[in-house]
């Protein structure tokens, strides 16, 4: 056995001590075969997402609360990377893929839109009317992946890892996650379906427990990081917080995330679903309409959504006429297009094109463009 081989044989020695129910490296699906590379495939899946133009933009995007002054405010890419974290916790806990769990997490919110959710309604108003079809960011960040990525070539990433981040949705809470078999022609389904049936891509279920982790983790990840952030910057207090709901998770980020973490390991450790007590699903549903009723839904006033729809809408129709009319020293073609395989240009219309380049925008990016 040569060295290389050997050090392929290290990467994978954890395996060994991997649960049954857990999604090994020899269960990889690719949807192009590839030459052999010292990473496993998972491992390599983490090394591609990081290194992708979409993973940079993660720095300058909105996860609730936008152009806050308080320089702790939490971006798109803290949201990512605790998940991450809380993901590859359980999945070591409950002997799970840890590279899997990562390459999915890691990888879960790149189709993103600036302006987080409030950004991802406006888009997905403009796909419905545009091109009838819905916008929805898990469904964006399989197709940034798959597609846009990589010049437009896509990065040919596992299937499981493009499953997980289809599947991810955190809105979508449950007391159980349970994963279901698919095969490609499964995943494709499910994913071309996402674009004409929105629940489709809210309830597609993952086809690993690893997905199943990062779904519930999506959800830790932010209830209680959000709510450091609303009291920093003054939107509510601590004593705010339900005493039946503090009562069962605590009141701090570090207290809920143990407290759900520790419920999820006692109640799933060798079991193939992932599973909470009743007591801690309850009060995390409590807290999730909590979150909704006095943080969400005045992350933004009334002013800054007309400005935002209006700046949205001005950005999508200069940037098609743009593209109708050839103008190339236009930024879409500078940064955008003329980096694109001619195989995305040639399969890809113009308004799907102006709709990938306004998903991928950071914030900033997209004030500049709403001012010029």
């Amino acid at each position: 056995m040569d060295v290389i081989e050997v050090a392929r044989k290290h990467f994978l020695d954890n395996e060994k001590h991997l649960s049954k129910y857990a999604c090994r490296d020899s269960d990889a699906v690719r949807f192009q075969k590839e030459d052999f590379d010292i990473r496993p495939n998972y491992f390599h899946d983490i090394d591609r997402i990081i290194h992708s133009l979409s993973y940079t933009r993660y720095l300058d995007k909105t996860q609730v609360f936008s152009r806050s002054d308080n320089d702790h405010i939490s971006k798109r890419i803290t949201h990512v990377q605790l998940v991450s974290k809380i993901a590859r916790t359980i999945g070591r806990a409950l002997s799970l893929n840890e590279d899997l769990c990562e390459a999915i997490a890691l990888g879960h919110d790149i189709g993103h839109t600036p302006l987080g959710h409030v950004g991802e309604s406006i888009l997905n108003e403009i796909s419905l009317r545009e091109l009838g079809e819905y916008f929805v960011h898990n469904i964006q960040s399989v197709r940034h992946l798959m597609i846009v990525e990589n010049h437009g070539n896509g990065f040919n990433l596992c299937l499981q890892v493009y499953d997980g981040i289809m599947c991810h949705n955190g809105e979508m809470l449950s007391p159980k996650y349970t994963p279901v078999k698919k095969d490609k022609e499964e995943f494709l389904r499910e994913f071309e379906e996402s674009y004409h049936d929105l629940k489709k891509s809210n309830q597609n279920h993952p086809m690993t427990l690893e997905g199943c982790v990062v779904r519930i983790s999506d959800i830790i990840g932010y209830i209680g990081r959000d709510i450091e952030d609303a009291i920093m910057i003054g939107k509510i207090k601590r004593e705010d917080l339900p005493k039946e709901i503090v009562t069962v998770l605590g009141d701090t980020n570090r207290d809920i995330v143990n407290t759900i973490i520790l419920d999820i390991i006692e109640h799933s450790m060798n079991q193939p679903y992932i599973e909470m007590s009743d007591d801690v699903y309850q009060a995390l549903f409590a807290l999730k309409k909590f979150n909704y009723e006095n943080i969400y839904q005045y992350s933004v006033t009334s002013e800054e959504l007309e400005y935002y729809k209006n700046g949205m809408n001005k950005i999508f129709d200069r940037y098609l006429d743009d593209i109708k009319n050839h103008r190339k020293d236009s930024i879409i073609y500078r940064i955008f297009l003329d980096q694109q395989s001619d195989d995305y240009l040639k399969h890809t219309g113009d308004k799907r094109k102006v709709i990938d380049f306004i998903a991928g925008m950071t914030d900033e990016l997209f004030y500049k463009e709403i001012e010029r």
